[in-house]
């Protein structure tokens, strides 16, 4: 589980990465892009093979991106989740998500190899700026002691 510090660290970064958006528009990696946009961050999508999601321009992969970006949420089958954890290595991505449903014990173990920081077993939407139902889903584990400490 990761540390409050680790989360906090995380959702204070406010231009991230996101691997998982679908060009169909209707997975949840869609639903984290559109929250978090809607917030205020600067959000790129990455699809290796869509040039625009959502309206945004997007790229093919985390090395090919325009800018530096303080972070990259990660929304896809855990089997996929340690080639993104190491392209994002790579392209010298310091802090990791992985959203609830992506992890890999594989991908857990190269952040740890490599001193990545990696958030996992959370909902970023329960973090970053939460409005309802992720408000209560946060108050429910904080009253059952799940919340990162």
């Amino acid at each position: 589980m990761a540390s409050k510090q680790e989360v906090n660290d995380f959702i204070s970064q406010k231009t991230l990465a996101i691997v998982g958006v679908s060009r169909g528009g209707k997975k949840f990696g869609n639903t984290i892009f559109r929250d978090l946009r809607a917030k205020g961050y600067h959000v790129i999508p990455v699809h290796p093979k869509a040039e625009e999601l959502e309206g945004e321009r997007c790229f093919p992969s985390l090395k090919e991106l325009p800018e530096q970006v303080g972070g990259v949420v990660v929304v896809v089958p855990p089997a996929e989740a340690q080639k993104v954890v190491r392209d994002a290595e790579e392209a010298n991505i310091p802090r990791i998500w992985l959203q609830q449903g992506s992890e890999s014990n594989a991908a857990l173990n190269y952040c740890k190899e490599k001193g990545i920081q990696v958030v996992s077993g959370e909902c970023i939407l329960m973090f970053a700026q939460p409005r309802f139902p992720h408000t209560l889903h946060r108050g429910i584990n904080g009253l059952f002691g799940k919340l990162p400490k």
